[in-house]
């Protein structure tokens, strides 16, 4: 096959589409960091990446012989001359998509002096480090070839459910595929999105790890895995465990849209641990034991109504224990509290996921319960500012569709 890098003899498809989903804590967040267990599970809240490939010389507009993103929840557009890229990077540009390597600190540089003329809304500032990212992966994976990508997703930034991460999973493996680096599976959907093989997976969660680098430094690589394999996993001191879940599991995620620092959540429970270490060692080990419990009932296969029932109060439980420890490492928040008293008002058991201190919540939905509920809570919770969504736990990870 010609390099994709290359300008001419191209045969890979024209267009293609891949979605990544979002991903939950459901056990363990903060204490994994302490050698715990964690449980983190795909949610069917997904990014969109679409990618264009442009014959060198089409055009002749002002989109001619570039590269182009549009981000189409912010409706912003960035666009990179080809010639522009190659003069910034120069050696720097890889296409070569089967070995994935991490950003040189003179890539860095490239990048960073590519954005100094982009524009980039003062209150957008925290896009730079997605950017930065995105032109990493096209010239690495595509070289200089000419092309737009674009990118909407349902999930909101910042907020814990691994936005950056779905960002990164489902450009990489809209990218691989254009390259013709990766192979479909056999397994094809109604809609048409299709699943790629296990190595070709690998394949795309290496690069998405890459991305996930420049944009916070030091990633644990659980959110990309997480949204390039689906499911759900246990980890723990960095070993990755899959595990199948049975039953649906059904969760509201309620958006308290409040902001947190997740380095210094992580910090204060690590000064915490310092000042006590006896008692925060035992909340540690409360929280494995939580995870490795919960762990084996997802597991389980409940095969009527009453097991069914049974199985989620196990569940739900385990939540509300977990959300009382992370009570004990100080990181919860007032908005997280509101969620928690106005869904145990309708009976359901609430925790919050990822970082805290803002952030989401999780809400386990149980199968019998009246859909009249699930409204009630929403308009309850929505009235306080926040943004709800219903989620199915434990599905598909990245797919593709190529038109």
């Amino acid at each position: 096959m010609d390099p994709v890098g290359g300008t001419a003899g191209y045969r890979g498809p024209a267009e293609v589409r891949a979605r990544a989903p979002g991903k939950i804590i459901l056990a363990g967040e903060h204490a994994v960091v302490h050698g715990s267990a964690a449980v983190a599970a795909a949610i069917d809240l997904y990014t969109r990446s679409s990618l264009l490939l442009r014959p060198t010389g089409e055009g002749g507009g002002a989109d001619f012989g570039a590269v182009e993103l549009y981000l189409r929840d912010s409706r912003l557009t960035f666009s990179w001359p080809c010639s522009r890229l190659r003069g910034a990077l120069g050696e720097e540009i890889g296409a070569n998509p089967g070995a994935p390597a991490p950003c040189s600190p003179d890539q860095l540089a490239a990048i960073a002096w590519l954005l100094e003329d982009q524009e980039i809304p003062e209150a957008k500032i925290w896009l730079s480090a997605g950017l930065s990212a995105f032109l990493f992966l096209y010239t690495s994976i595509l070289g200089c070839r000419p092309g737009k990508a674009e990118v909407t997703s349902d999930l909101p930034m910042g907020a814990g459910l691994g936005s950056s991460a779905a960002f990164c999973v489902s450009m990489s493996g809209a990218l691989l595929t254009a390259a013709g680096a990766v192979s479909v599976g056999a397994s094809r959907g109604a809609e048409g999105w299709e699943v790629l093989e296990k190595a070709d997976l690998e394949l795309v969660n290496q690069w998405a790890f890459q991305g996930e680098k420049i944009i916070h430094g030091k990633p644990s690589g659980i959110d990309n895995s997480v949204s390039t394999f689906g499911k759900m996993i246990k980890f723990k001191k960095g070993e990755l465990t899959n595990l199948e879940s049975r039953n649906p599991v059904k969760m509201l995620i309620t958006d308290t849209r409040v902001g947190r620092n997740t380095k210094a959540l992580v910090a204060g429970v690590s000064e915490r641990a310092s000042r006590h270490p006896d008692a925060m060692a035992s909340v540690f080990h409360a929280v494995n034991s939580i995870s490795e419990e919960l762990s084996s009932i997802v597991e389980l296969a409940a095969e009527d109504e009453i097991a069914i029932t049974s199985k989620e109060d196990k569940l739900a439980e385990l939540m509300e224990m977990n959300q009382g420890l992370l009570q004990c490492m100080g990181v919860s928040h007032s908005s997280i509290e509101t969620v928690l008293r106005t869904t145990l008002k309708y009976s359901l058991v609430s925790k919050l996921t990822g970082a805290g201190g803002g952030g989401c919540v999780l809400t386990l939905i149980p199968t019998l319960s009246a859909n009249i509920v699930l409204e009630k809570v929403t308009t309850e919770l929505e009235s306080h500012g926040y943004r709800c969504f219903k989620v199915e736990v434990g599905g598909r990870g990245l797919q593709v569709f190529r038109g």
